[in-house]
């Protein structure tokens, strides 16, 4: 058994914070972030909102397009750092917002910004499996109600936004054909957010400390991203057979211009086969990749038997890459 992707969907907040908006927040001006980071505005998860709304919606335009019914589902898995809460998971109140009646599996699953491309690699395991005909694999993120904006290199990168595909098993070589999964815990401490969980309860001092929100490392996670992207688009390249040249798109994390570009220039990338939508949305951490595949095949970019070659890098360190081989036809909806 393999995976096939029958429908992709994604979902941002109402709400834009501009980097004009962050010239009042902030000691910054716009010149100043598109320089450093390419962005120019990011969503912002509304008052009353949590990350399972976005999800859920997200959600529900994958299914949409895939033409299935909730309860058609067998699994739901949400890749996210950022939970409407410890427990229970996003998932299951996806899982409940969808309107899902059948007591299917759903759990979520963390691994930063690359969380997206490790929950693929567990769901097509699923699905392999033959137990879970169909699932939706969502990531989704409420990143900005952790962001510290006292902090200028912080606050300028970050925003809101899901993105979702419906995987669905069937006999063949199916559209995933290879990833590749890595860690490396000796640089746990360059992207955290130290508080509110069990090593730093909840309490007066570590929110005086301002530890409930995310602190990292700019200058060297960056050199960190550049080698690992580097390093996995080839060992992903490699378990496929594949060239530079015989990829048709390069669907990177979007979380930095001077990172994609760097990688686009080490590998020589030519910037028709690499989709960013980061001037726009920010750093959306695990929502990232789907929410760009969404928005690719939505406005036809994408063609049927086209190869796609995902990539990302996030807190932890982890990295994750993965083959593509689209099968998707051109999107139903408008």
């Amino acid at each position: 058994m393999s995976a096939v992707i029958r429908g992709t969907g994604s979902s941002l907040p109402e709400s834009k914070l501009t980097n004009s908006d962050l010239e009042r927040i902030v000691n910054t001006n716009d010149e100043w972030i598109v320089v450093r980071t390419g962005i120019r505005e990011r969503r912002v998860l509304d008052p009353g909102e949590a990350t399972s709304d976005l999800a859920a919606r997200a959600g529900r335009h994958a299914l949409d397009m895939a033409g299935l019914d909730p309860d058609e589902l067998d699994l739901i898995v949400v890749a996210t750092t950022s939970p409407d809460m410890h427990t229970p998971s996003t998932a299951n109140l996806v899982q409940r917002k969808l309107g899902v009646r059948r007591p299917i599996p759903s759990f979520d699953m963390n691994a930063a910004c690359s969380g997206f491309l490790y929950a693929l690699e567990v769901t097509r395991s699923l699905l392999a499996s033959g137990r879970y005909p169909r699932a939706l694999l969502i990531g989704a993120e409420a990143i900005t109600r952790f962001v510290d904006y006292q902090d200028r290199q912080v606050c300028i990168l970050f925003g809101d936004a899901a993105g979702a595909l419906v995987l669905e098993e069937e006999q063949g070589a199916g559209d995933i054909l290879a990833t590749t999964l890595k860690a490396d815990p000796g640089f746990c401490d360059l992207i955290t957010i130290p508080g509110g969980a069990a090593a730093r309860p909840a309490s007066p001092y570590m929110l005086t400390q301002r530890e409930q929100y995310l602190r990292m490392d700019g200058r060297q996670i960056f050199k960190l991203a550049v080698q690992s992207l580097e390093q996995v688009i080839h060992d992903t390249l490699k378990k496929v057979g594949w060239s530079i040249d015989d990829v048709d798109h390069f669907v990177l994390h979007q979380a930095n211009r001077r990172i994609l570009k760097a990688v686009s220039e080490r590998l020589e990338i030519p910037d028709e086969k690499l989709p960013s939508n980061l001037a726009r949305t920010g750093n959306t951490a695990s929502a990232s990749i789907p929410l760009l595949l969404d928005e690719c095949q939505r406005a036809a970019r994408f063609q049927s038997g086209d190869r796609i070659l995902a990539a990302a890098f996030g807190a932890g360190l982890t990295w994750a890459g993965c083959a593509l081989s689209w099968s998707l036809d051109l999107p139903r909806l408008a």
